[in-house]
């Protein structure tokens, strides 16, 4: 059995947001894919849990009648008391303490859906092992960024990328303990 890794797995516009300022998506839906999924099933077929903010949950709920994820455990970041809610784990408990429980414990590797706040605390917590974005051939000049101001400095290293119509997939590799713009120890040369 391979280690489970986490990974952010979303689609970004071409100047970097991941939704617009009210959260919407919207603008995903018309763009010129490869003509099936754009390479989606094949990367949920290897997820065992789901992690989302609540920002994040309320905008997918507003998506479809069915929520999409109600097949893995799913558990959404709240600072604040939730009503119970199908499909769902609210939860409060730390990244430190839930990404390495889920990694251990899931049955595939462990999603980081978004957004943008809780992508920065992932990769604050250095928690990422890897990022694929699907980058959108819009520009949406405002919006949610996908790395809100003040997150980490991280260096990447691209391990694939492939083209769906008109949208372009590139897949990252996290590497640890290495900032960006950070000279390499002397060890690791």
């Amino acid at each position: 059995m391979t280690a489970s890794k986490t990974i952010l797995y979303i689609a970004i516009s071409l100047d970097g947001y991941i939704a617009r300022l009210d959260g919407s998506v919207d603008w995903l839906f018309d763009v010129e894919g490869d003509g099936g999924d754009n390479g989606y099933a094949a990367f949920y077929q290897t997820i065992g849990s789901v992690v989302m903010g609540r920002s994040t949950y309320e905008e997918v709920l507003t998506l479809s009648e069915d929520f999409p994820y109600a097949d893995r455990p799913t558990y959404v970041l709240s600072r604040s008391e939730q009503p119970p809610a199908p499909h769902v784990q609210f939860t409060a408990e730390s990244l430190e303490t839930l990404i390495p429980r889920l990694k251990q414990t899931s049955e595939g590797d462990v999603w980081i859906v978004g957004g943008g706040l809780l992508v920065q605390s992932v990769m604050d917590a250095q928690l990422l092992d890897e990022i694929e974005v699907a980058v959108i051939p819009k520009v949406l000049g405002e919006g949610i960024p996908l790395f809100p101001k003040g997150t980490v400095p991280t260096l990447l290293k691209m391990i694939s990328t492939q083209t769906l119509g008109q949208i372009v997939s590139i897949r990252y590799e996290v590497q640890p303990d290495q900032a960006a713009g950070t000279p390499a120890d002397e060890s690791t040369r």
